[in-house]
């Protein structure tokens, strides 16, 4: 199974690119471990998860060629 990666802002920074596809990751949580495992600076740093284009707020089941994007905080004004 391949699931897309898309990063933003600082997260492109952290990871050092901006796109890319990862197997292996069933749900956004083993997601989230996998890839602090890779790229500890994730470890402190807060972002929101999007799955087909839907932020998400808890565990979420992925799917082949599902597009997962790491979104750094919002700000407003």
């Amino acid at each position: 199974m391949k699931i897309n990666i898309l990063a933003f802002g600082q997260i492109v920074d952290i990871i050092g690119t901006s796109s890319w596809t990862i197997s292996g990751v069933e749900n956004t949580d083993k997601l989230e471990l996998t890839l602090k495992h890779h790229f500890a600076g994730l470890l402190n740093t807060k972002y929101a998860l999007a799955v087909n284009k839907q932020v998400i707020h808890e565990n979420t089941i992925l799917n082949n060629d599902d597009t997962v994007a790491i979104l750094p905080p919002f700000s407003g004004g």
